[in-house]
C-alpha cells in the first residue's frame, strides 16, 4: 500500500527468532510520546513466532511496516532497513529492548537544535531477563563530541546501538554498515562518522537495555572483541592519514593476516593484546576461541594484568581444566621473562 506523507523518523527494528521480547519492544515505541514515525520491522528468516507477532501489531497500527523474508544476517538487515526508510531521522531499536516514552522526543529535539550533529544516542538502564536491574561496571557514554573523541583513543564505550538516532544521509554517505564488522558493526560505522560529523549522548536513561545469555554480545564475544580492535585501529588510520583496507572488504582475515591486510608489522600482536585483556570478564570469550588467544598474548610477552584473577575466575567458571592451562602459561612466561 503507498504511504501518502513522510514520516519525520523512521524505526528500524532488525529482528530473528526474537518471540521472547518482542512484544514488549514493539509497545514501547507504539507508547512514544513523539508519535511521527513509521516503524519498520524486519523479520530476518525467523523460525518462532516472531513474524505472527508482527503481522498482529502491524494489523492494529498502521505506522508498522513489517519486510518479511529468508535469513541475510544482520548487517544485511540494517542496510536494507536503511535503503528502505522514507524518513530523514532513523531511529534505532532492538527487539529485546525497551524504549522510554519520551525517548523519541528527546533525541529528535536534540537533533534539530543541534544541526552540526548526525548521531545522537543515550544512557541505558541496564536489565536482566526479567527486567530487574543488571550491574554494569562501564564508564558513562561521553556526551560531548569532544568527549567522543577522547573515548575512541581510549578504546571506551562510545554509542549504544539499539538506543541511537541519526541522520541518514550521513550514514548513507560513508557506506552505511559494513559487512566485515559483524557483531562489531555499530563501532565501526560511529568511528567512520567521527571524520564527517559530531556525535554525541544524552546523559538521561532513554532505553531499557537488557543482558541474558542467549544476545549476541554474549554468544560472539571474541568475535566482537576482534572486529571492536581492528575498526580501532582502522580508525587510527584514517586519523594519521593512511589508507582504511577494511573500506570494502566483505569479512576481516584472520588475525595471523592482519599484518598484510594493513602492510606493516605489529597489528596482528596489537589486536591479541587488546581482545586478550577485553576478554578476561568473559565467560563466553574464555570458553569458546578467546582462551587460546588469551594464551598466546601471553607467550608473546603480552601484558599479564588481571591474569592470576581469571585463574581464580575460571574455576568459578566451571573450567578447572582451562584454568590450571592459564596458570601453567603465566608461570612458564614467567620464568621466561626472568
Amino acid at each position: 500500500m503507498e504511504r501518502p506523507t513522510t514520516p519525520r523518523i523512521s524505526v528500524a527494528m532488525s529482528v530473528y527468532n526474537g518471540e521472547r521480547f518482542l512484544a514488549l519492544a514493539i509497545e514501547s515505541i507504539l507508547a512514544q510520546t513523539f508519535g511521527d514515525f513509521e516503524f519498520l520491522i524486519l523479520d530476518d528468516g525467523s523460525k518462532d513466532a516472531t513474524t505472527q507477532i508482527i503481522q498482529d501489531y502491524a494489523a492494529k497500527d498502521a505506522r508498522i511496516h513489517p519486510i518479511l523474508r529468508e535469513n541475510r544476517g544482520l548487517i544485511v538487515s540494517l542496510n536494507q532497513l536503511l535503503a528502505e526508510a522514507r524518513a530523514p531521522i532513523i531511529a534505532r531499536m532492538d527487539a529485546d529492548d525497551i524504549a522510554y516514552p519520551q525517548r523519541f522526543a528527546r533525541q529528535y529535539a536534540f537533533l534539530q537544535a543541534n544541526p552540526d550533529h548526525a548521531v545522537v544516542g543515550c544512557a541505558n538502564e541496564d536489565i536482566d531477563d526479567h527486567g530487574q536491574p543488571w550491574p554494569v561496571d562501564a564508564p558513562p557514554y561521553p556526551t560531548t563530541f569532544d568527549d567522543f573523541l577522547r573515548a575512541a583513543e581510549k578504546s571506551l564505550p562510545l554509542i549504544s546501538h539499539p538506543g541511537v538516532m541519526y541522520r541518514r544521509d550521513p550514514v548513507l554517505s560513508v557506506g552505511g554498515y559494513h559487512a566485515a564488522f559483524r557483531h562489531c558493526e555499530d563501532l565501526d560505522l560511529w568511528l567512520r562518522l567521527a571524520s564527517i560529523t559530531k556525535l554525541a549522548n544524552l546523559t538521561e536513561p532513554l532505553i531499557r537495555y537488557r543482558h541474558y545469555p542467549e544476545q549476541v554480545s554474549s554468544r560472539h564475544a571474541t568475535e566482537q572483541q576482534i572486529g571492536a580492535a581492528v575498526a580501532r585501529i582502522a580508525y587510527m588510520e584514517r586519523k594519521a592519514g593512511r589508507p582504511d583496507p577494511t573500506i570494502g572488504i566483505k569479512a576481516l582475515p584472520p588475525i595471523d593476516d592482519l599484518d598484510t591486510l594493513f602492510g606493516r608489522p605489529g597489528v596482528a600482536q596489537a589486536v591479541r593484546a587488546r581482545v586478550a585483556q577485553g576478554l578476561l570478564y568473559s565467560k563466553a570469550g574464555l570458553r569458546d576461541s578467546g582462551f587460546d588467544l588469551i594464551l598466546r598474548h601471553l607467550r608473546e610477552g603480552g601484558t599479564r594484568k588481571g591474569m592470576w584473577r581469571t585463574v581464580a575466575r575460571l574455576i568459578r567458571f566451571g573450567e578447572p581444566a582451562r584454568a590450571i592451562r592459564l596458570a601453567t602459561t603465566l608461570a612458564s612466561t614467567a620464568t621466561v621473562a626472568g
